[in-house]
């Protein structure tokens, strides 16, 4: 995906928690305002005794969660599999967001950002029928 959802470097974990609570979103990403990525956060990073109230950028870490435009996806692929991952942030020289590669549950190929949009839609009918 080459537009993820991000959250601001103020954040705190609360709201961290609620992009977690969505059952497609795994990793958050916590940038600043020049879009350098400041941490990443999964569900594993967030135990029940952090508070809602501390800063994301405290908690999650960038070492084994990104990579460079330039690796190839065959050894991004073999990566992912070895780690049992299925997320990985893509960064620039500089940390600055490029995107994000979401090996699907399937494991099959990668989520697209037309993809996401549909199934985004798909969830807004849904709810909106309810």
């Amino acid at each position: 995906m080459t537009i993820p959802k991000t959250l601001g470097y103020e954040s705190d974990v609360g709201a961290v928690r609620r992009e977690l609570y969505d059952d497609h979103v795994h990793m958050v990403l916590v940038v600043d305002d020049q879009q350098r990525l400041l941490t990443t956060i999964t569900s594993s990073d967030l135990p029940s005794a952090v508070p809602n109230s501390m800063r994301a950028i405290e908690v999650g870490r960038l070492d084994g969660r990104t990579t460079r435009p330039s690796t190839p996806i065959t050894d991004i692929t073999a990566r992912l599999g070895r780690s049992g991952e299925r997320r990985l942030a893509v960064t620039d020289d500089h940390g600055r967001l490029l995107g994000l590669l979401c090996l699907k549950r399937s494991r099959t190929g990668y989520c697209s950002d037309d993809g996401v949009a549909a199934r985004a839609r798909e969830s807004r009918a849904t709810t909106s029928a309810s």
